[in-house]
């Protein structure tokens, strides 16, 4: 099940919830009991580092992209 994350417009805690996606958009309370709570944006990273670096292009390859990046396909 996602895990959403909220915050608390009158004491400014952040919290999490898991409920299913039809309910993303309900209101939720926050643990203090209150119920003016927005729901925050949360990014999703899959896979990888983000501080990778990119490969560097084959020597000859022609650049390019398409299906396999020019390098193999040329």
């Amino acid at each position: 099940m996602p895990r959403y994350e909220y915050r608390c417009r009158t004491c400014g805690d952040t919290f999490e919830l898991s409920r299913p996606m039809a309910e993303s958009s309900d209101p939720a309370a926050c643990p203090s009991g209150h119920e003016d709570t927005v729901k925050l944006l949360s990014t999703v990273a899959v896979g990888g580092s983000a501080s990778a670096p990119a490969p560097a292009p084959r020597a000859g390859g022609g650049g390019g992209g398409g299906c396999c990046g020019g390098g193999c396909c040329g």
